[in-house]
């Protein structure tokens, strides 16, 4: 569903996807190859939300703003079930876990991942190639190269996925 808000209504790319109970709201923009799946929210109703090339938001996953936070993610970037990203930016080639939270003026670094449940606070920075885990959120090692690579083929999939639900 894409809905406007005050005139905005969301910028999506000609090849992208969102599901029919996936909700589009305001000043969002959606980049080439990514996905807003079933019941997720991305709600960019007081400031905007950009999202990548390749990128997913999954199920029940949803990505608000702050009045001084904008939403920003990378290219090929998977935001898991039940996510909740509010007024933050998450970088190129990440992973936030299932029921992850990520709050106000948080930066994450390109080439992470958020562990399931975690919580990143107001206004952390988390560096890039980092592995994150815990409530609050702290950097347990940096990423292995397979892991930077399954993230990549986390994303791929998602993009796959999306081209055969719409060609149904």
């Amino acid at each position: 569903m894409i809905n406007e808000f005050r005139q905005s209504k969301p910028d999506l790319d000609h090849e992208s996807y969102i599901a029919e109970t996936g909700v589009a709201i305001g000043r969002v923009k959606l980049g080439f190859g990514s996905s807003i799946w079933y019941n997720a929210v991305v709600r960019g109703d007081i400031n905007y939300i950009t999202i990548g090339d390749h990128s997913n938001v999954q199920d029940n996953a949803v990505l608000h703003v702050g009045m001084k936070h904008p939403v920003e993610v990378g290219d090929y970037t998977s935001i898991a079930h039940g996510a909740v990203l509010h007024g933050c930016t998450i970088g190129n080639y990440c992973l936030v876990g299932m029921n992850a939270v990520v709050l106000n003026g948080a930066l994450v670094g390109d080439n992470c991942m958020i562990g399931a449940g975690t919580v990143i606070t107001q206004n952390m920075v988390i560096p890039v190639n980092s592995l994150v885990v815990g409530t609050p959120g702290k950097v347990v090692r940096e990423i292995k190269p397979e892991e930077l690579k399954e993230i990549h083929v986390f994303a791929r999939r998602y993009e796959y996925l999306w081209r055969k639900y719409y060609s149904k």
